[in-house]
């Protein structure tokens, strides 16, 4: 059945760069970056066949397995190796990738058909077809290790219509599905590869895309070759890409200077100006669709994922402890000191510029006077102690630093415990901290920012949250199909996610990718993945 527009639209994320500006409320925010910072788009030199391109990536990824990779990082190394059913375009906008076109939808939204490219090959030659889109997604939704089962958590059955058409069978109508299946959950990978890898395919990943795997030596580089079989492979120019671990960021812009790399990923907020200046060297900003915060362990008794229980800590008991632990902080002053202002203030995990978000979000500034009544009002003897989680990289220990001395002058005395990145995320998930500094990449329709993060259960809830007045609105705006009413679900839920305080949000990541002027083509979009199909070095 093919659906009527508003059906189709349903599945369509709006264009952020036409969505009206939504409010920062009480809380200035100070400008994204300089002007002088482009955007990689407005790049149309040409470029010439061949070349290694070398690239500086801030942590080494988690397994490079589409079903159970949970790493930004990750997710760049992908975006050049495993093409998914829908990807976003400059602007925001969902287009299909290995789907031919976008979903054609049943009349009550619960049947959705795809259509798939036509005479497409996996990197190790096999056909892509029906049969391989279904055990992939089969695989993303009910393997007991999949980290995608809450993103196709919809999604009851799979079918193949025909070789290039598969049907999902939903338990109710879905409107993020798309934009689900633009990032992992949409990965489609080599039956071949599945069959003979199984739960250790990420040893050697085979996907459709521009490069395929060769090799990866641990915490140390990545290796992708051109792939011959990519059903595109005319655009694409460079024979290899290569992906140096560079966790230290004064290193990586040092790398970047003196032409180790050509490409610099993330650059640390205080490298960016440096940067700049070296005349061979250039800057684009991307990203913007994430955020960056601390959660704080109210519920996360026994694991993410598991019921929650009672945690024994003053934060954990005590909402008015969290609300004065908030009130404590400066978002502008971090942004400042810690990221010379070159992120997006905000309180809350939707972009400002989402066509999701309600305006009448308001954001509190700084209130020590406030901060220290309600301390003192709670009867917990101070300096109240605290222990924060933090990646252990110089940017998080700073912003750490930060927080430890805003939260002292209201009564906290916070002790910053540093680890390994992806160790840090364990301890998230297991619930073994008080506070913990994470963030999220960002997704383009607002239940990927919200439904696995804060709602009961949801694997990334580190916090175990679990609440209502959450779980119910976010259901329920991602089955509506009207934008403005998601809009008010989405802000009741981030509303009373606010009063609970179980994420605290700083601020909206903004990604600055150095390259050499000689690097041209590359395509970098808001969701922060350098995208390299047509990138290589000017002609």
């Amino acid at each position: 059945m093919r659906p009527s527009p508003k059906v189709v639209a349903a599945l369509v994320t709006l264009p952020l760069a036409l969505a009206a500006c939504g409010g920062g409320g009480g809380t200035s925010t100070t400008p994204a970056a300089p002007s002088s910072i482009a955007s990689a788009s407005a790049d149309h030199r040409p470029v010439k066949a061949g070349g290694t391109l070398n690239i500086a990536l801030p942590a080494d990824p988690d397994a490079l397995d589409p079903s159970i990779s949970t790493t930004l990082v990750g997710r760049e190394v992908f975006a050049n190796m495993c093409e998914k059913l829908y990807d976003i375009d400059a602007s925001s906008t969902l287009i299909p990738q290995l789907a031919a076109a976008m979903p054609e939808l049943s009349g009550d939204g619960k049947e959705v058909t795809i259509k798939l490219r036509e005479g497409v090959k996996f990197n190790d030659g096999t056909a892509l077809d029906a049969e391989a889109v279904k055990k992939s997604l089969d695989r993303h939704r009910t393997w007991e290790k999949s980290a995608r089962q809450a993103d196709l958590a919809a999604v009851s059955k799979v079918e193949v219509v025909d070789a290039t058409t598969v049907k999902l069978t939903l338990t109710q109508a879905f409107t993020p599905l798309t934009a689900q299946l633009a990032d992992r959950a949409g990965m489609i990978m080599s039956p071949k590869a599945l069959d003979a890898g199984s739960d250790n395919f990420g040893a050697s990943p085979v996907c459709v895309g521009p490069f395929k795997f060769a090799s990866r030596t641990s915490g140390s580089q990545i290796v992708l070759d051109k792939a011959p079989d990519y059903y595109d492979a005319a655009k694409v120019k460079l024979d290899k890409l290569v992906y140096k671990i560079i966790v230290d960021p004064n290193v990586r812009a040092a790398n970047l200077k003196s032409g180790d790399v050509q490409v610099g990923d993330q650059l640390a907020t205080n490298t960016v100006k440096g940067v700049q200046s070296d005349p061979n060297l250039t800057v684009v900003s991307g990203g913007g669709l994430g955020y960056y915060g601390f959660q704080i362990n109210i519920g996360n008794a026994n694991g993410s994922t598991e019921k929650p229980g009672t945690v024994d800590t003053a934060l954990a008991k005590s909402p008015q402890l969290r609300e004065a632990f908030e009130l404590a902080l400066d978002r502008d002053a971090i942004n400042k000191t810690v990221y010379n202002g070159l992120h997006e203030v905000d309180c809350f995990p939707v972009p400002l510029d989402s066509p999701y978000r309600p305006k009448d979000l308001t954001c509190p500034k700084r209130d020590l006077a406030k901060a220290k009544q309600l301390v003192q009002a709670s009867g917990v003897p101070t300096p109240i102690p605290v222990s924060m989680a933090t990646p252990n990289d110089a940017v998080n220990q700073r912003l750490a630093q930060v927080i430890q001395s805003m939260a002292k002058e209201a009564g906290f005395n916070v002790s910053v415990q540093t680890a390994e990145f992806v160790s840090v995320l364990e301890q998230g998930k297991a619930g073994k901290f008080d506070v913990l500094l994470s963030g999220w990449s960002g997704r383009v329709d607002p239940d990927g920012n919200l439904t696995n993060l804060v709602t009961t259960q949801g694997s990334n809830n580190y916090a175990g949250m679990s609440d209502p007045g959450i779980d119910d609105p976010i259901k329920q705006a991602a089955a509506e199909t009207d934008p403005a009413k998601r809009a008010e679900l989405y802000g009741a839920a981030m509303k009373k996610a606010a009063e609970l305080r179980g994420v605290v949000y700083l601020y909206h990541n903004k990604y600055y990718l150095g390259m050499h002027k000689t690097v041209a083509g590359v395509q970098y979009f808001k969701d922060g993945l350098p995208r390299f199909v047509t990138a290589g070095f000017a002609a």
